[in-house]
């Protein structure tokens, strides 16, 4: 498919980099395609970045059958702009399309007009310390029609926003809350898929953390309520002694693209590594008999993010006396490296862009 391209003729002022914050700037221009089933997909445009025309009736609006990405795109010291195994992205979304009864899209030409995009918009890409280019690639069900069904048309977009950091800790620790009352998805369900109603779901208890002075909510088994699964924006590892324990992709916790590579790199190094079930009680008991060393959240937003406070209903704990830990740092170092184009990555975690 060529892709049109419509260049805006109102191009934005650029904010200051130095006070971006996250996901609240946008660029001049998005990617779009549609679906239809006499189609597949059809007409990929690049186009200004403007408002959505949407009926009432949209599908999307009252079903929530729809899914999104999340990557980035950095600029290294010499200038380029490369992104961080963007093809996994792709696959994952192709991932939750399944889980949506959604037509997959073609995963090399989704990268292929991303690349275009951020060709455009290359000047947006900012060069500060530990910034980036955000990058939300969305489908949502664009038939207008009041009855539960999948829809029959789609509509894919991508959007830009420079972004800092996630945290505004930055990365020093954070504060987590674990809700004992609220889950967020269960075996069989959709949590596992990067879906708008996953999310929803955690509003609530996010809402009741910040209220209590917590940064946010880590998530127990929607069976049990026993054991540990995921933090509201990033997959969770447990340090024991010298083994990093992270809970098992089960099909309720999101496959984190940064907590596979935070799998691999610990590996690579010979760290002792376990993906297993991880009860709330070990976790208090490692704590009680000194074990119980680091916790850190990862995923795309902020890579790595240390935890310095767990609460647990009325237990609260200081993890590693509230200060950054030994293997947090290295992670965080070794895979900002990688991203900003300081250290070479395992084949295939970088895809040049400019």
């Amino acid at each position: 498919m060529q892709i049109s391209i419509h260049k805006t003729k109102q191009p934005k002022t650029k904010p200051d980099e130095s006070r971006l914050g996250f996901g609240t700037h946008f660029t001049d221009h998005m990617f779009l395609m549609d679906y239809h089933p006499d189609k597949g997909w059809h007409t990929p445009r690049i186009e200004p970045y403007g408002l959505l025309a949407l009926d009432p009736a949209t599908m999307m609006l009252h079903y929530g059958q729809g899914i999104f990405e999340g990557l980035k795109a950095y600029r290294t010291d010499a200038g380029k702009i490369q992104l961080f195994r963007p093809k996994e992205n792709f696959k994952r979304l192709n991932h939750s399309a399944h889980l949506l009864c959604m037509p997959p899209i073609d995963e090399a030409f989704a990268l292929e007009a991303l690349k275009e995009l951020l060709i455009l918009e290359k000047d947006w890409v900012p060069k500060k310390p530990d910034t980036s280019l955000y990058i939300r690639p969305t489908v949502y069900a664009s038939d207008p029609f009041l009855g539960v069904r999948a829809s029959y048309t789609y509509r894919f977009f991508i959007i830009l926003s420079p972004v800092g950091a996630y945290y505004a800790e930055g990365f020093n620790p954070v504060k987590i809350w674990v809700t004992k009352n609220h889950v967020r998805a269960v075996p069989g369900g959709v949590g596992e898929a990067k879906t708008p109603g996953n999310y929803a779901a955690s509003l609530l208890a996010g809402h009741e953390a910040h209220e209590a002075g917590y940064t946010q909510v880590l998530w127990l088994d929607g069976i049990e309520k026993r054991y540990i699964e995921e933090v509201g924006s990033m997959n969770i590892f447990i340090v024991m002694g010298d083994t990093i324990v992270t809970p098992a992709l089960t099909g309720s916790i999101l496959p984190g693209i940064t907590r596979k590579s935070v799998l691999h790199l610990a590996r690579k190094w010979n760290m002792p590594v376990e993906e297993r079930k991880i009860a709330m009680e070990e976790v208090l008991d490692a704590h009680a008999s000194g074990r119980l060393t680091e916790i850190f959240g990862s995923g795309t937003a902020a890579v790595i993010s240390p935890v310095g406070e767990l609460r647990y209903g009325e237990t609260v704990l200081t993890i590693g006396e509230g200060k950054v830990g030994p293997v947090a740092r290295r992670l965080y170092k070794a895979i900002t490296d990688i991203q900003y184009g300081r250290q070479e990555g395992p084949e295939g975690w970088i895809e040049p862009v400019l």
